[in-house]
């Protein structure tokens, strides 16, 4: 399920209702219900990690993995390495499992290129299908990267190239913000 939240073409960011991301949770939620697999959580950090925990929770899942890509990364001499390296922790044999795997926003694929790498360090899965907050788009169509594209997202938002999209989290609950581009992926 991938409602708009925007339409396409918008010249500005469009404004983002308080409870968005809320509401983003409960239709990716009610999508990862209906398709409910034997699957493995991995959350890449930080939003991805904080989406897998909550989601695990709400599914009845065992605790999910948590993987750092910061040294699978290709676009180090761009943005250099994240000054805040976190452990990668999975509590699972990845060796052919069904992997869910969770971020909190797809743009242009390089992360999840990243994450896919790092897991295939801890084995081989038979399936990985991906789970994402927002798939964002790019005003133009120009977006994506890397041809990844996610199996259920909580909603589809078109902004333009200079806005930044950052999810937060409040004790248990989600909000969404936009910032001004700070460059990166």
């Amino acid at each position: 399920m991938n409602p708009a939240v925007s339409p396409a073409g918008a010249a500005a960011p469009p404004d983002l209702a308080p409870d968005a991301a809320e509401q983003a949770y409960a239709r990716l939620l009610q999508a990862l219900r209906q398709q409910q697999r034997d699957w493995q959580l991995v959350g890449i950090h930080t939003g991805g990690v904080w989406l897998a925990q909550r989601l695990a929770q709400d599914l009845q899942l065992k605790p999910p993995g948590a993987l750092d890509i910061s040294f699978y990364r290709d676009d180090f001499s761009r943005i250099g390495l994240h000054p805040q390296l976190r452990p990668s922790a999975i509590p699972f044999e990845l060796e052919g499992a069904s992997i869910l795997l969770i971020d909190d926003v797809l743009f242009t694929g390089r992360t999840l290129r990243a994450a896919m790498n790092a897991l295939f360090d801890y084995g081989r899965p038979a399936r990985i299908d991906l789970a994402v907050l927002v798939d964002r788009q790019s005003v133009d169509g120009s977006t994506r990267e890397l041809p990844i594209a996610p199996t259920f997202s909580g909603m589809t938002l078109t902004l333009p190239e200079s806005a930044r999209l950052s999810l937060h989290r409040h004790d248990t609950h989600f909000h969404l913000t936009l910032e001004p581009h700070r460059g990166g992926a």
